[in-house]
């Protein structure tokens, strides 16, 4: 199969003596175009059609290339700083035009970006193209860049002889002769001979195939013995040796006619199939790779506790199937791209996926989403993927992890087209979705437009995935000749059954309990008097409860335990034991509140509750300084109205300290008949009933306070007699 990066050679044309060989830069499967480059010339890339390749190929007029002579693959660590110095500055001035496919493969482009990068960087455009093309030679990869320190010497290239004898010299060259150089004669025979003997359904060992070859094209006649003829091999001076034939074998070996001529094509396509190029080459089969990738959706959310609070984007994970398309999990929250969310995705993918859609209203039967396994490997961001959390877990289960390497952004395009196929499939429909121009056309503010909560997009999200597994058709799928011959519908779901059936088998069935909790995330509670306390919710479990942990607690002083967790089911955490133990602790009855929430959902009301009670702090402040405005204004009117009278008393100070108990005693006599309870009181515009005190009938003054002076003097002359 056609990928980028792929070696062609060209059987039987050669320019000055070397044969042409083509790497594929950039394939267009719907134009029919690809770009390439001519790795023994010093050529610029040029166009060809993917048809003339298929044809060329079918045809063995040209081969592709097994092995990768041309591609710089070094250990970072033996290099020196001075080469890598070099390769990052080269690096440094072509990283911006070099992901401009196809654009940078046309000539006039070309010249205006290498015109523009030269200037940048204080170069010549001649420097410019050489990186150009020393980075297209070599594989596309950044250490194409490298110095050629270690290439000194011809490396690659056929010798001219002159008649002497190549390579090492033979033992016992005295005896037995130097030998013979393979030149274009004996290397016509070499494929003769491999053709025939090797390449066959015989199966006939390499030296097998090299003994045969000398006793059909070596040879100086025949004997009779017995009636057979038996062939008269020349001196070994005249005949190549096993070493010179195991090296012409080696450098011009094509796997896949071996394989399919030994074997059978099916075998190759199982075992066999190249993997270069890309993410989507590298799966063999369903569940050889997965890709994660992570973006955050184009639309605002509201929050299910209060539907007026817009919460923002949510970030959608997504897990898919390389070699089928399928998605295989999915995750949807609020927590920005990291190893969580990623952990979360992955872990479903295990997940009965009835279980799953049920859990959002919506209703499926196991063939439409018929996948709960591990993969063998997983392509992923660095970004979310090379946390010390992750290898860990990882490692736990057994999971190659593939991090995109830098650089190489064509490596992971399934996951990054499913989310851009969503989008332009939801967006237009969904309430709140981005508009970028908004602001440009005066209109509305689309986050004002929010309605969804988190529960109902994911379910968007989830009928998104099914139609995409069941209807979505890959026009440009490239079947082999077996898919072909068995008419596979070029659906994701298709795919992936037929693979199941027909391709080697890289699922794995793992418990779904030990994936997710080697998956969940993990943290620490602590263990208090009022139970283990973990992200502000208190949970309890029936060890706790057995072993009096929070009777402990409350005597003791409170400790903390490692624990993991579902962040889109708060109800449980998990008290982690071993990679395959742990126990269960439940959330406790009085936090009814926040069951069956998204942790990221539990903590935006806790934030809102923070910031309500910040709100309320707010408004007790002011009303504790209204409250001292109040008391200092009746404060000064008492201060006024007291320190008139006592400019118009004759009493001495020390007159008035004495009187404090006599005075204490009227007025609380006074008080008593002011608060008494009176039933049937009468609170109309009429005349108050008159009321007598000690005899003497007399009418109430209107004014109380009339009413206390009065009584306070009969009080102080009752004192006095």
């Amino acid at each position: 199969m056609l990928a980028v990066n792929v070696l062609i050679e060209w059987i039987g044309t050669k320019e000055q003596g070397v044969s042409v060989i083509e790497r594929i830069l950039w394939l267009d499967e719907i134009s029919d175009l690809t770009y390439v480059i001519d790795v023994n010339a010093n050529k610029l890339p040029y166009a060809r059609t993917i048809s003339e390749y298929k044809v060329a190929l079918d045809t063995e007029e040209a081969i592709m290339l097994d092995k990768d002579p041309f591609s710089r693959v070094v250990d970072e660590v033996l290099l020196s700083e001075k080469a890598k110095a070099i390769r990052d500055r080269a690096w440094e001035a072509i990283s911006s035009i070099v992901i401009l496919e196809p654009e940078i493969y046309y000539p006039r482009e070309r010249a205006k970006h290498v015109k523009t990068v030269a200037q940048k960087y204080g170069l010549s455009e001649k420097v410019i193209y050489k990186y150009l093309k020393r980075y297209w030679i070599r594989g596309k990869i950044v250490n194409a860049l490298l110095p050629d320190y270690d290439r000194c010497g011809g490396r690659g290239k056929e010798r001219n002889s002159k008649g002497i004898k190549r390579g090492r010299p033979r033992k016992h060259a005295d005896i037995v002769g130097d030998g013979i150089n393979v030149d274009e004669e004996i290397k016509r025979i070499f494929r003769i001979a491999i053709n025939r003997f090797y390449y066959s359904s015989a199966k006939h060992s390499l030296t097998m195939t090299y003994e045969l070859m000398l006793k059909e094209y070596f040879n100086d006649g025949h004997r009779m013995v017995d009636g057979k003829k038996i062939p008269l091999l020349k001196s070994s001076s005249e005949i190549p040796t096993f070493g010179q034939f195991r090296y012409f074998f080696e450098k011009e070996r094509n796997i896949k006619r071996e394989v399919s001529t030994r074997y059978s094509p099916k075998k190759y396509e199982q075992e066999y199939r190249p993997v270069l190029g890309s993410s989507s080459t590298d799966a063999i089969g369903p569940g050889s790779l997965f890709q994660i990738d992570a973006t955050v959706a184009d639309v605002y959310l509201v929050s299910r506790f209060n539907r007026t609070h817009i919460i923002g984007r949510p970030v959608l994970y997504i897990v898919q199937d390389c070699f089928s398309k399928l998605i295989v999990g999915l995750y949807v929250g609020l927590e920005g791209p990291s190893w969580i969310g990623a952990a979360m995705a992955l872990a479903n993918t295990v997940g009965n996926k009835v279980s799953f859609c049920s859990q959002y209203g919506v209703d499926i039967q196991e063939e439409e989403w018929p996948v709960h396994h591990l993969p063998q490997a997983i392509l992923a961001d660095r970004g979310e993927m090379l946390s010390d959390n992750a290898e860990s877990l990882i490692m736990n289960l057994g999971i190659t992890v593939k991090n995109t390497p830098p650089f190489r952004a064509d490596w992971k395009p399934l996951v990054e087209r499913y989310f851009r196929l969503t989008n332009e499939r939801t967006k237009s429909l969904l309430p709140g979705a981005v508009n970028t121009d908004f602001m440009q056309r005066g209109g509305r503010d689309y986050r004002l437009d929010a309605r969804l909560d988190l529960m109902q997009f994911t379910a968007i999200i989830i009928k998104c995935a099914l139609f995409h597994n069941n209807h979505y058709r890959i026009d440009n799928y490239n079947k082999d000749e077996i898919m072909v011959a068995d008419e596979v519908e070029p659906t994701p779901r298709e795919i992936w059954n037929w693979g199941i059936a027909n391709r080697m088998g890289k699922l794995r069935h793992v418990d779904e309990e030990v994936v997710k909790l080697n998956l969940m995330p993990s943290d620490v509670g602590v263990v208090t008097a009022k139970g283990i306390k973990f992200k502000g919710l208190f949970y309890s479990s029936k060890s706790s409860m057995k072993e009096q942990w929070f009777t402990k607690a409350r005597s003791s002083g409170s400790w903390k335990v490692p624990v993991c967790y579902d962040p889109r089911n708060m109800n449980y955490i998990y008290i982690k034991k071993s990679a395959t133990e742990f126990e269960k602790c439940y959330l406790l009855e009085y936090q009814t509140a926040f069951k069956g929430k998204y942790i990221e959902e539990i903590e935006y009301l806790m934030e809102w509750e923070k910031m309500q009670k910040a709100k309320s702090l707010d408004e007790g402040l002011q009303a504790k300084a209204d409250l001292i405005t109040e008391i200092e204004t009746i404060v000064e009117g008492a201060k006024s109205k007291t320190n008139k009278e006592l400019s118009l008393s004759t009493e001495s100070d020390a007159q008035r300290k004495k009187n404090i108990r006599q005075n204490r005693q009227v007025e609380k006599e006074i008080n008593r008949e002011i608060e008494a309870f009176e039933l049937d009181k009468q609170i109309n515009n009429k005349s108050a009933e008159v009321i007598s005190f000690n005899d003497i009938e007399e009418e109430l003054p209107s004014n109380p306070l009339d009413l206390l002076r009065r009584k306070q003097r009969e009080a102080f002359e009752k004192v006095r007699e």
